[in-house]
Formats: structure tokens, sequence, C-alpha cells
């Protein structure tokens, strides 16, 4: 498979486009504390989030945005599954500690207690998706921002290792359920991607056999 294809967890930083906060109708949120509040409740009754999803990357090197499609799956406490169906079949799984990653060709498998980006990509992850990366803010410089439709939280690391391979992350919450919408990334290089959830659903049943490593 060509390698600018391959989905966020293979591109270093899991990178996504910078968004100009001020521009597009968004502005200094108003309540952060209430917005903190509630996506706190949000966080501690979410068991899960299926979705359909679409990746925009945009590299420097190419004129067009590579475009791919699929479906999300995230259970509590550490399940995730990312399937790209389109332009290409890829499967991530993450179980834990352990990780399959499949394509049309091969199959691989390791455990990220042996590969620390790796771990700490997951972990950004699984944090942005519960809502609980707010809870380590001493990791980031956070800033918070709303239109009509979102909420939005702008995240700069600070520590060296995250440093490397993330410029800034930018989550948007949804007005309606406080679920995440969208995620930003953007790479130190400017190579950028955005991933946009939809038709999600929240706290529906999941079977495990969606997370089966084998």
């Amino acid at each position: 498979m060509n390698r600018t294809f391959r989905p966020i967890f293979l591109i270093a930083a899991v990178s996504i486009i910078s968004l100009h906060c001020m521009a597009g109708g968004f502005k200094e949120m108003r309540d952060t504390a209430g917005f903190i509040q509630q996506l706190n409740a949000m966080t501690n009754s979410l068991k899960s989030i299926e979705s359909d999803f679409k990746q925009e990357k945009n590299m420097t090197m190419l004129e067009e945005k590579i475009i791919s499609k699929g479906t999300f799956c995230f259970k509590k406490p550490g399940l995730i599954r990312w399937q790209y169906n389109e332009p290409y079949k890829y499967l991530v799984i993450i179980n834990n500690s352990k990780v399959l990653i499949k394509d049309e060709n091969k199959t691989n498998k390791f455990d990220m207690k042996s590969n620390k980006i790796f771990r700490k990509v997951n972990d950004l992850l699984t944090d942005c998706m519960q809502g609980t990366v707010l809870s380590k803010r001493t990791e980031y410089r956070v800033s918070f921002f709303e239109n009509e439709s979102f909420f939005i939280v702008k995240l700069i690391p600070l520590t060296k290792s995250m440093k490397e391979f993330i410029g800034n992350i930018q989550l948007y919450f949804d007005r309606k359920d406080y679920s995440v919408s969208r995620i930003d990334m953007v790479e130190p290089s400017g190579d950028n991607t955005l991933i946009s959830f939809k038709n999600k659903k929240i706290n529906q049943p999941v079977t495990n056999e969606k997370f089966i490593i084998k």
C-alpha cells in the first residue's frame, strides 16, 4: 500500500488541519467551567461509540488532499477499531496494549509496551474520544472556543516528546451531546489531517468480537 494512505496511527503524529479559531464564527468560550462540568458528565456516562469517519490528509508534497473513509468503534476501557474501506481496505485494532494492523497484503501484531510513540498516540486518541484529555492539562497549553454548533478545545503540547510530532490538537465537541465530532491536529512540518465523525451511535451495545486480535 502507498504509505500516504496509511491511517492516522502510522503517521508519526496523527496529524491534523490547523484551525484559526477566531475565524469561521468561533469566539472565546463564555462559560468554560460549565463546559468542563458537562463534558465530565458525558465522560462518566460514556461506554461506547460507533461512527462513520472521513479522514482528510494534507501533505505539502501533494497538490490534492488524500481522503479515506471507514468506520470507527470505541469501547471502554481501552478497545479501539479503525476500519478503512476507501480507497483501500485497512484495519487497525487496539485491545488494551495489543495492536493488530492489517492491510490487503499482510497482518502485523505487536505490543504497545514496546513502542513508546505508538502508546502515547493511542493514549491521546483514547483521551480525546472519552473527553478525559482535559484531566492532563499539565501536558498541554489549553484554550477554549465556541460557535453555534461546536465547542472547541485547542491543545498545544508542552512536553518535549509530544512537541516532536504534534504542533497542536483541536477537538470539536458537539453542543448537543458533548461527544467528539472532529479531531484536528497539525504536525510541526505543516502536514495535517482532519478526521470527522458522522452517524455516531453512543452507548449502544458493542460486542467484544470486534476487538479480537488473532
